[in-house]
Parts: C-alpha cells; structure tokens; sequence
C-alpha cells in the first residue's frame, strides 16, 4: 500500500476501529517509521507530536490494539486499522476516545462474551450450562424463543415482544458459536443476497 506521507508534511492521520464491534475507537497520526513498525508488530504505534517519538500505543498500560485490517483511502493520505484492543483504548479508562453510545454495536460485543464464556467456562455462567446440554438443546431452545417472540408479536406489548426477541437474539448467538460461526459470516451471507 503506498501511503502519501509527504502529502501532509510526514505525518497521515489514523483512525482506529474495533474489528468486532467497528466502533471508532480513537483518532492518531503516523509517519512513516511508525507505519512500518506497526506492519512488522502487528500492534499499532503512532508518532506522538508532543513527545516527539514513536509510541505504542499499549506500551504503559498494556492496553495494546492488534491489527487484523488495515486500509487506506482513496487520497492515500488516511489510514484506517481495524484492531482488537486489549482493555479500555483511551487514556481516561473509557473504551473509546469518542462519547459515543455502545448499545448499537452491543449484540457485537454478546457475541464477544459468549465466545469468552465458549473459551473461558464458569459453573455459573447460563452459555456454559447450556453448552455443557449440546446442540440439540441449544437449537430447540432457538425454537422456543422464536416461537416465544411470534405470540409476543401477535398478542402481547412491545415490552415483551422486544424482551422475547432479545431472548431469541441471545440464544441464536449462542448457537452459532456452537456451530462455528460468527455474525460476521451472516452479515456477508446477506449481502451476497442483496446483491
């Protein structure tokens, strides 16, 4: 990828976004050195303009982003990296650098949770109780949930319909980490339908 570092004086802005959730987590710059050592490390390090220097970002705190994707726009002057952070990204403890609300991007942070409950199993956790009763319970449990949220639809409030088609949501993302998938494997699945 040819970046147009001299563009800007040496110096391209970086947004970084979450991989899982795609919620803009905080805004930096790189020069060039800074955009080779992150390809090597696969961690994202800026060029900090106030101390002069490369800077990892993580490096104190251990709050690193791993890049899975990065792309660059159509000027070759902005650089966007999807990462996986490790903990809070901004400074001040909080996910993201930007006050943005989280609940529209929560059914991808579920889907985050019920994977560490998949990888990381507690007794008391409802996702490994449920797991620990197989894909047949699983699956039928997706079936009473839907048929759940259809009589809420027809006969009850939209209280309880949106409470029924929240049950239903949780325990589909259950089942398809059961069976391997993500999200992400029906979003693309859809747009292929779209087209």
């Amino acid at each position: 990828m040819n970046i147009d570092f001299e563009k800007t004086d040496g110096l391209v802005p970086v947004i970084i976004q979450d991989v899982q959730t795609l919620e803009v987590l905080m805004l930096g710059y790189m020069n060039q050195e800074a955009w080779t050592k992150t390809q090597a490390e696969g961690k994202v390090t800026f060029y900090s303009r106030s101390k002069s220097r490369l800077w990892t970002k993580g490096e104190e705190s251990g709050n690193f982003l791993y890049v899975k994707e990065t792309h660059i726009d159509c000027d070759n002057d902005t650089i966007l990296i999807k990462a996986t952070p490790v903990g809070p990204t901004c400074h001040t403890g909080s996910r993201s650098c930007f006050k943005t609300n989280f609940n529209q991007n929560f059914i991808f942070e579920l889907e985050k949770i019920i994977g560490d409950r998949y990888d990381n199993p507690t007794e008391e956790s409802y996702v490994n109780k449920l797991r620990k009763k197989g894909l047949n319970k699983i699956a039928q449990k997706v079936g009473e949930e839907g048929v759940e949220t259809v009589i809420a639809a027809l006969n009850e409030t939209d209280v309880d319909f949106v409470n029924e088609s929240s049950d239903l949501v949780f325990h589909l993302l259950v089942l398809l980490r059961e069976k391997g998938k993500t999200l992400a494997d029906i979003g693309v699945n859809l747009e292929g339908r779209h087209r």
